[in-house]
């Protein structure tokens, strides 16, 4: 099981809406739109990396508001 953040830029207006999308995905544990840098922050779950990478560009970067996205693997020791 692999688990990430992924950090997201909206455009103007959509960090809601976005954040409300990307929590009825599969694989997502909790979707909050936020104030920083980023707009939304995700945390999600696959199988392995490649799973989540085909989660972030097949369903995420495809949805409607989206402006840029960065995912971070989650590091357990």
């Amino acid at each position: 099981m692999v688990q990430a953040y992924i950090l997201i830029q909206t455009t103007m207006d959509r960090a809601a809406d976005v954040a409300r999308e990307i929590a009825g995905l599969d694989g997502v544990t909790q979707a909050e739109d936020v104030t920083g840098p980023y707009d939304v922050i995700v945390r999600a779950e696959a199988a392995d990396i490649d799973e989540l990478a085909r989660m972030v560009v097949a369903r995420v970067q495809k949805l409607d508001g989206i402006a840029r996205t960065l995912t971070c693997p989650i590091v357990q020791l």
